[in-house]
């Protein structure tokens, strides 16, 4: 088989899997993570969160963005732009301004302010699984290595500990985060 084979298998697995953890369970582990991320350095001292808006599968990032924005950090959230395979990140000042996009996904409204983040920021990326080196498994677009590609500032993975992994299968295009959060940990790569 080859890595793009074994993605996707292990994509199909992981996602039943995800949708078996209970609500509850997803919510609190998702609070520590959100608790750890708030309370590091990176983010103290960054000015600019980009984060995404989680479904009901991934960890929650409604303290995130919340706790940002009422920290007086500029937050701008993802929308893809299914026609080029890419993603923006458009700057909210609240989470009422969401309107459901692509896979009914929350995203910002077309014409508001886009923002690439810049140094002084952190890029909060989903995934349905990281391994140690930082690599994910994504959803299978290809939107965030795209974006990671040239982003400046920290990427930061947001992960349950328990998929964690040793290692992922990976191709060339595919771009490691910087940190991890787990619940349990932040591992800086």
């Amino acid at each position: 088989m080859n890595a793009a084979a074994d993605k996707k298998a292990l994509r199909r697995e992981l996602r039943l899997k995800r949708s078996e953890m209970p609500a509850k369970l997803r919510l609190s582990l998702s609070e520590r993570i959100a608790d750890r991320l708030i309370s590091s350095e990176m983010y103290k001292n960054c000015d600019t969160v980009l984060c995404f808006v989680s479904t009901d599968i991934e960890v929650d990032t409604l303290k995130i963005i919340n706790t940002a924005l009422s920290d007086g950090k500029r937050v701008a959230v993802p929308r893809c732009i299914i026609w080029t395979h890419d993603m923006e990140f458009g700057v909210i000042g609240s989470v009422s301004e969401l309107v459901h996009g692509f896979h009914d996904i929350l995203e910002p409204p077309f014409g508001c302010e886009l923002t690439d983040g810049g140094e002084n920021s952190i890029c909060v990326v989903p995934g349905l699984a990281f391994d140690e080196r930082g690599y994910r498994l994504g959803f299978g677009g290809g939107y965030y290595d795209r974006f990671l590609s040239d982003f400046r500032g920290v990427s930061c993975g947001v992960c349950f500990d328990s998929y964690l992994v040793k290692l992922l299968p990976c191709e060339d295009c595919d771009i490691p985060v910087d940190k991890l959060i787990t619940e349990e940990r932040i591992i800086d790569l």
